[in-house]
């Protein structure tokens, strides 16, 4: 082990952190000029091993921090890191670091960044081998001076603390100071026993006279133990006597209180049906006030509906008749719109037959006409023309105009056959308007009468709903009248039922639903354990004895609920609670007795399953018996917790446990109550809000039918409006049809014209194209003349067929023309009116139907005032009936009340009857507690104190004590302690005769133990002499290899000095160290034979070097891991310092220097070398060269 690395920071002279580069496990040197630092720097490692500054003042602590320039210094630390690979410090690492940190108010300590004592560093640095008892691996400037001075008792005091004499000689002292507090403890146990020898002497000559005394004093206890006991006899005899009478007066009481809490529980009954009875009373009463309010309302709603239908009435009367006009003018019309439309249906058929036959004429007779024209003018054409070519031109000529005449034609027929099948189109269209408008109107109608039937019912409907929301608001009232009884209720029970238990609890209860809610676990906590079930009120005295507590713990799901819970109340400060986790609760199975007097409790308990862990938890060993003895027994024998139905319990364990129970103070009926009162108040809730929802539902309702009736309203007055445009539209149409039905017949005549025209100028051409390829001829043909006089006669023939067909094509068209004239212009405008006036009348009508609807309002209101006015009978019936039943249950009440008085009185007089016993039983007991006092008194009493007087009267017993007492009166200077004094000082006198044997012997185990201290201590310094002699003498061989050294032990004999020589001859007596007187050192420096030199016979530099060659000695003796030198050749001579630093570079082998010089001897064999500088008054090491080294030792060597 070995130095590895220093770190300074604001020690001394080192201001900044100076990080020392590792040193070399051997010899390292250090230089530096005077006042450079280079002793801070050995101071600093003194500071952290702690053989300097161990105790250091304010003062001393500023000192040793950095004062210079810049900023105040205020703390300074050195760190030293030491190479561990040999494991000498027992930390287990290869590398310790260990500090020291000091400020003007902290000195601290840490090893490997971790804090520790000062202690604890001085026990790691003597394991590692740096002993205290020899601090010489550290050799700071002056230590050689002072060993070169020292005296030989001074070197003796050394070797002392080398040899580790101090721990003995601390010993030794405590074993003296043991010694004298011991002989002072024996000579005051003599002076004890001497005074306790003389009191025993005295005791004995008052023991006879005491013994007299006591022979009276017996009689006399015999005699006063014989009255006393008789007298307790007596006042025995009369305490049972009372106490029988007061048990009677018990059994009495315990009726009366029996029959009180009967007569209570029977006036609270009596008192809840009244308060019962007033709520129906009020509630009623409420019912009545709102049933008489609807009655005045319907009474009011139906004077002003009779008078309403009055008026419908007469105003419907003449409507009716107007009405019935209008539906047979309707009925008339359309039998004549259907009469008008079946003849037209008839006629149209005959005109177009006729008007087919009058175009066929009409062609026909065109075409032979034309032909016939055509005839004649061939045959009169040879009269214009004489050659055949001029007539052919005036052929050609004609043929040329025919064919732009015959094209022209049918373009015309083009453009007209386009009109014709246009017009054709709107005419369609408007038919099929005319269609659509009738059945949308139709279609409008039969919504008109459903939108007429959905209004009725939407009425009926709104009726119902403003009488369910009155009736709801009926039943709200009710409920807002009961409620404040029952919250009431609820407030006195949870009063009464957190007054049972103590104020953590209470708190808890009350926020666990808040809490609960908070961390939204309602599914996982469910409740406490009273909640949770039910059972028969007579089995409530056992179950609350076996319960206890637990009646109050809270069952939840897992502990992981529980646990949040109790961080939460814990966090808030809302009371303490005990969990019982289902998933935690272990129950060992039980086996219950099979026997009719011993039932499980569990067998009367109502519970979920769910739940089971928990009550087996709680009742699982717990069974009902009929009386103590029998659950005694069973609690003995099954290892079972039995009660009776009284409340008396038998423990398990044995205890018994019973009395009288106060049901007024029972927590389980207080809980039932409790829970009872808060589920009926919240199922009360529960009903108020469902009516406040069923009335917001219903208002919902009602408002939505309202809303439906307005919508119906606005849509009736739409469909109205829509009919009578589309009857506008329909009237209308009907006109556009007849107009395009007219021009759609024109346009047919005329498209008829054309094609005739066609055919006839198609017939002349073809006439005129084939005369052309005919010669010109004076004459026709025969044929032709044939032709001609067929054709004469066809066309006279035709034209008298076309006259008549004409004629009866006129004839039918204007009939059709009258016909359907009548139909547009004046049947169909005058049922359109009709129609209009109808539905006009239909609203009115719709006043018809609101007159059915009013009466049927009528009728309705009459229902609902019979039926109200039945309920207001029921409701008198029912407060009639209520009012004799208060007055029943106020007289049974009274009844009950006078009786309770009665008892009442009863105890009172009880009450005083028990003052007297009290009184009367306190003065026997106080006589009984005399008695038994003075017999206490009397102290133990010989056997024939209970036999010899018993049969004595007391007057006798009286007088023969009397008589022992005047025997008495001559011992009244007599020493009634004698006997115990006598006794107790014997015990003292052989206490203190042990404990002066005790002392004995522990003063000769200390005497023995000092001298075993001394003859050690004496083992150890010749021990530690031999060996620092030894190596003082071979250290001396190596720096002086011609001289010899050795050390002296200078001792005293019978007052005159002697040399260690002659110790054999000198006494052995006493310890050897008490003659020890110094420790000489003998040298030479030139020869082994002669003798040496004494110390004060060398010189200055020959002292130096004795000094260290025993400092080496006293170092061979306990090495240490390494060294410390500060300028230890300063006063060397030349020749001696070569020698020096060659036994440092041999000891370098097995341990570490670090040195200071200004000599060049110690740089020869070292292995590395700093450089101490100063600057700014702030002091920097770094590694230098060994030639720098030798430089900076020969500039600072004087010249």
């Amino acid at each position: 082990m070995h130095i590895h690395q220093i770190t300074i920071h604001g020690f001394k002279s080192y201001k900044d952190q100076t990080v020392i580069e590792p040193f070399s496990p051997k010899h390292n040197v250090v230089v530096g000029r005077n006042g450079s630092g280079k002793s801070n720097f050995f101071w600093a490692i003194r500071f952290v091993l702690g053989d300097a500054y161990s105790s250091m003042t304010r003062e001393t602590r500023q000192s040793l921090l950095h004062e210079g320039t810049g900023p105040a210094t205020l703390s300074a630390y050195v760190e030293v890191t030491f190479d561990n690979s040999d494991l000498r410090f027992p930390t287990g690492k290869e590398e310790v670091i260990l500090r020291r940190t000091i400020g003007l108010k902290k000195d601290e300590y840490s090893l490997d960044k971790k804090s520790i004592t000062k202690s604890e560093v001085v026990n790691l640095l003597e394991s590692a081998g740096f002993s205290r008892a020899n601090p010489y691996y550290i050799v700071p400037q002056g230590r050689i001076t002072k060993l070169t001075n020292d005296k030989d008792s001074d070197r003796l005091e050394l070797l002392k603390d080398v040899a580790g004499t101090k721990v003995y000689e601390e010993r030794r002292g405590e074993s003296l100071k043991i010694m004298e507090d011991t002989e002072m403890k024996r000579q005051s146990i003599d002076d004890l026993l001497e005074s306790v020898n003389e009191r025993i002497e005295t005791l004995e000559s008052e023991k006879q006279e005491l013994k007299e005394f006591q022979e009276l004093d017996r009689d006399r206890r015999c005699l006063e133990y014989s009255i006393f006991l008789k007298e307790q006899v007596e006042v025995n005899e009369q305490l049972e006597e009372l106490e029988e009478q007061h048990r009677a007066e018990i059994d009495g009481s315990s009726r009366l209180q029996l029959s009180i809490s009967e007569r209570e529980e029977l006036i609270n009954q009596h008192e809840m049906d009244m308060r019962d009875l007033h709520q129906q009373t009020e509630i009623n009463l409420i019912e009545k006030n709102s049933l008489e309010n609807d009655i005045d309302a319907l009474v009011r709603s139906k004077t002003i509906l009779e008078l309403t239908l009055n008026d419908m009435r007469s105003e419907q009367s003449g409507n009716v008749i107007e009405r019935r006009k209008l539906v047979g003018e309707r009925e008339t019309l359309d039998k004549q719109i259907a009469d008008s439309t079946q003849k037209l249906e008839e006629l149209r058929p005959q005109f177009e037959g006729i008007a087919q036959k009058d175009t066929r004429c009409r062609e026909e007779l065109l075409q032979s006409e034309e032909e016939l024209s055509a005839l004649k003018e061939k045959q009169g054409r040879s009269a214009y023309f004489r050659t055949k070519s001029d007539r052919d031109q005036w052929l050609d000529k004609e043929i040329s105009d025919l064919e732009g005449a015959l094209t022209a034609t049918e373009g015309e027929i083009r453009d007209l056959t386009s009109k014709v099948d246009e017009t054709k189109t709107q005419l369609e269209n408007a038919t099929a308007d005319q269609q659509k408008c009738a059945e949308d109107r139709t279609t409008l109608n039969s919504r008109l009468q459903g939108s007429e039937r959905q209004f009725i019912q939407l009425r009926s409907q709104r009726t119902q709903l403003e009488e369910q929301r009155k009736t709801l608001w009926r039943e709200d009232a009710k409920h807002s009248t009961s409620m404040d009884p029952l919250r009431t209720e609820a407030k006195t029970a949870e009063r009464t039922f957190f007054s049972m238990m103590d104020r953590a609890t209470t708190s808890g209860l009350k926020a666990l639903k808040r809490v609960t809610s908070q961390l939204r676990l309602e599914q996982y906590v469910y409740g406490p354990l009273f909640e949770l079930f039910d059972l028969d009120p007579v089995f409530y005295k056992a179950v609350e004895v076996i319960v206890g507590n637990s009646l109050f713990h809270v069952v939840v799901e897992d502990d992981t609920v529980a646990s949040k819970l109790i961080e939460i109340m814990t966090r808030e400060h809302c009371g303490r609670l005990t969990f019982m986790p289902l998933t935690r609760l272990k129950h060992k199975e039980t086996e219950m007795p099979k026997s009719d007097d011993a039932v499980p409790m569990l067998e009367h308990l109502s519970y979920s399953e769910k739940y089971e862990k928990a009550f087996l938890q709680v009742f699982g060993k717990a069974i009902i018996c009929p009386n103590l003895e029998v659950a005694s027994a069973y609690a003995r024998l099954n290892q079972l917790n039995a009660v009776t139905m009284d409340g008396d319990r038998a423990d398990r364990k044995g205890a018994l446990t019973g009395g009288f129970v106060d049901t007024k103070k029972s927590r389980l009926e207080a809980a039932v109550a409790y829970k009872n009162s808060v589920s009926k108040l919240a199922q009360a809730e529960a009903r108020a809000n469902e009516i406040k929802i069923e009335t917001e539902l219903v208002g919902q309702e009602l408002t939505k039918c309202k809303d439906q009736l307005e919508q119906l309203e606005s849509k009736r007055r739409s469909v109205q409006t829509q009919m009578e445009h589309l009857s506008v539209k329909v009237s209308s149409c009907s006109a556009q049809v007849s107009q395009l039905a007219k021009v759609l017949a024109q346009q047919n005549e005329s498209l008829a014209a054309l094609q005739q025209q066609l055919k006839s100028q198609q017939s002349r051409l073809a006439l005129y194209r084939a005369e052309r390829k005919m010669p010109l001829s004076n004459t026709l043909s025969p044929e032709e003349f044939k032709r001609l006089d067929e054709l004469t006669e066809t066309v006279a023939s035709l034209k008298d067929t076309s006259v008549q067909a004409r004629g009866q094509r006129i004839h039918l068209e204007s009939k059709i023309k009258q016909i359907e004239i009548e139909l547009n212009t004046k049947l169909q405008r005058r049922l359109d009116d009709v129609i209009t006036k109808l539905n006009s009348s239909s609203d009115d009508g719709s006043n018809g139907g609101g007159l059915a609807d009013k009466e049927g309002e009528l009728h309705s209101i009459e229902k609902q005032l019979r039926e109200a006015q039945k309920k207001l009978e029921d409701c008198d019936t029912k407060l009639l009936e209520i009012s004799r039943a208060l007055e029943e249950r106020s007289q049974a009440l009274e009844q009950a009340s006078a009786a309770k008085m009665q008892d009442f009185q009863q105890i009172e007089r009880q009450q005083r009857h028990l003052e007297k016993y009290s009184s009367k039983k306190a003065v026997l007991l106080k006589r009984k507690e005399e008695c038994n006092r003075m017999i206490r008194e009397l102290g133990v009493l010989p056997e024939e104190a209970f036999e010899k007087y018993r049969n004595i009267q007391s007057r006798q017993l009286e007088k023969m004590l009397r008589k022992v007492n005047e025997g008495l009166k001559k011992y009244g200077h007599v020493n009634k302690k004698a006997y115990e004094q006598y006794n107790n000082f014997t015990k003292q006198r052989d206490a203190l005769l042990r404990r002066k044997t005790e002392l004995d012997k522990a003063s000769k185990a200390i005497a023995d133990l000092v001298k075993s201290l001394d003859q050690r201590k004496d083992e150890a310094i010749q021990r530690t002499f031999k060996q620092v002699a030894k190596n003082f003498m071979q250290v001396w061989e190596k720096l002086v290899p011609n001289g010899r050294g050795e050390l002296i032990m200078l001792r005293r004999v019978d007052g005159d000095l002697a040399d260690d020589d002659n110790e054999d001859e000198a006494s052995n007596e006493g310890s050897m160290i008490d003659n020890y007187t110094g420790v000489a050192i003998s040298v030479s420096f030139n020869s082994k034979t002669d003798e040496g030199l004494r110390m004060p016979q060398l010189s200055g530099g020959q002292k130096s070097l004795v000094a260290l060659a025993l400092i080496f000695a006293i170092q061979q003796c306990d090495p240490a891991p390494f060294y410390l030198f500060d300028e230890i050749d300063a006063a060397l001579d030349a020749q001696y310092r070569t020698a020096v630093a060659n036994m440092i570079h041999e000891l370098s082998e097995n341990a570490q220097f670090i040195t200071t010089t200004f000599r060049p001897e110690l740089l020869v064999h070292a292995n590395k070398f700093y450089g101490v500088t100063f600057s700014n008054k702030v002091s920097k090491i770094q590694v230098i060269s060994a030639d720098e080294c030798l430089k900076f030792i020969q500039d600072e060597q004087p010249q």
